[in-house]
């Protein structure tokens, strides 16, 4: 479909979903983010949900400033995956032993290693400024570095929530591997502090929202959260990059016979910061729950833990700002789900998945989420598909 254009009071809303079927949270917080002074450009996707401040699945182009709270507090979340040589015909009968062997890798939920992950000694692993990775810690808000033993360990491990590892099978056969997660709590904790600085700035007393309170470019401020923001978004990708090297030893271990390849790991933030420019202006792109989707781009569109994700190919439609779907969205709360849902309703809507199927992941029933296909198809001037992907085996924090 195409986008469907809604007033704002600063910029029109671009839609791609039925403004209709948004609830109206989401709705008013789209309405409350078009009024910010700095605002150029406000797109939404079709995965549109509510969220702290700003909705997600919402791009907000700004020029000069930057919300904190629209990035999310999970900085530099995404995903990862990649395709391997192994097939359907490699797999055996029963995948328990390798969900064992995946969770006991990497940690998941609250856990983390014992002792930091020395990527140096990990297979195939480049860690080419490691080191000056951990120095410029040194440099973010002091609030936050005496943090800096549990972050380390932290680095390399799932997280909880609706972050996950994934064991997934194409349309062909072929294996892929795939994950989601953050910056882990140290993001959060960089989150939460500039988010309270930016609502103490005189500039912020006015808005419709605190929550929407910016960052105005060419302050020090703005200067601590773009240093701080930047850190964690690196610390995120040395995230995704340290589990997948240790999921790909995982499956090398239980798959020796077959000595499986991998191809090239897809990579893609969806709640962060982009330095971008559009119709000769220079922008602040913030996609909280959106990734980026530019002519060629290489992108991962995932659905819930029991209907399977894509692989895609951005198709740079500007009107998104080059942008697209983090997923498939959430159609109620976590609450909401688990009032609504028990864990036959899991084991039967993961019937055929290798899960967790008890209380705990209630809350992460595909039942909670919107369909994926309907996502993919009010989508398709933002990206075409590469691959479909069922998972197979799905870890869960």
């Amino acid at each position: 479909m195409s986008y469907t254009e809604v007033p704002g009071a600063q910029v029109p809303i671009r839609m791609w979903t039925d403004p209709a079927t948004v609830e109206g949270v989401a709705m008013q917080q789209l309405r409350n983010v078009a009024t910010l002074p700095w605002i150029k450009g406000l797109a939404v996707m079709p995965d549109v949900h509510f969220g702290k401040g700003a909705t997600v699945g919402s791009v907000i182009a700004m020029r000069g400033a930057v919300c904190p709270a629209a990035v999310g507090v999970d900085i530099g979340c995404g995903m990862s995956a990649v395709r391997t040589s192994l097939t359907a015909n490699d797999l055996p009968g029963d995948l328990s032993r390798l969900r064992s062997q995946i969770e006991q890798a990497i940690p998941v939920g609250r856990g983390m290693h014992e002792d930091p992950v020395d990527p140096r000694r990990m297979h195939g692993f480049r860690a080419t400024g490691w080191d000056d990775f951990w120095a410029r810690f040194d440099g973010v808000a002091e609030a936050v570095r005496f943090r800096h033993e549990r972050a380390a360990k932290q680095m390399g491990s799932l997280g909880s929530g609706n972050h996950f590892i994934e064991f997934c099978l194409d349309e062909t056969g072929a294996v892929w591997l795939m994950l989601h997660s953050g910056s882990r709590n140290i993001g959060k904790e960089l989150a939460d502090y500039h988010i309270g600085q930016a609502q103490k700035l005189p500039h912020n007393q006015g808005l419709v929202d605190r929550d929407l309170a910016v960052f105005i470019a060419d302050t020090p401020q703005m200067a601590a959260y773009r240093n701080d923001l930047f850190w964690a978004q690196e610390y995120a990708r040395h995230n995704r990059e340290v589990m997948m090297a240790l999921f790909q030893d995982v499956v090398r271990k239980e798959f020796r016979k077959a000595r499986p390849v991998f191809e090239p790991v897809i990579s893609c933030h969806h709640n962060y910061v982009a330095e971008e420019t559009y119709e000769g202006m220079d922008l602040l792109v913030t996609r909280k729950g959106a990734i980026r989707a530019g002519s060629g781009e290489y992108g991962i569109i995932p659905g819930s833990m029991g209907t399977g994700s894509y692989i895609v190919r951005g198709l740079g439609n500007p009107a998104s700002f080059n942008s697209a779907s983090h997923g498939a969205g959430r159609k109620m709360s976590r609450n909401a789900a688990k009032k609504r849902f028990s864990t036959r309703d899991l084991e039967e809507q993961t019937r055929g998945v290798e899960c967790r199927k008890d209380s705990g992941v209630v809350d992460e029933i595909p039942g909670a989420y919107k369909p994926i296909e309907k996502v993919m198809e009010q989508q398709r001037d933002l990206v075409e598909v590469v691959a479909k992907l069922k998972q197979v085996v799905c870890v869960k924090g």
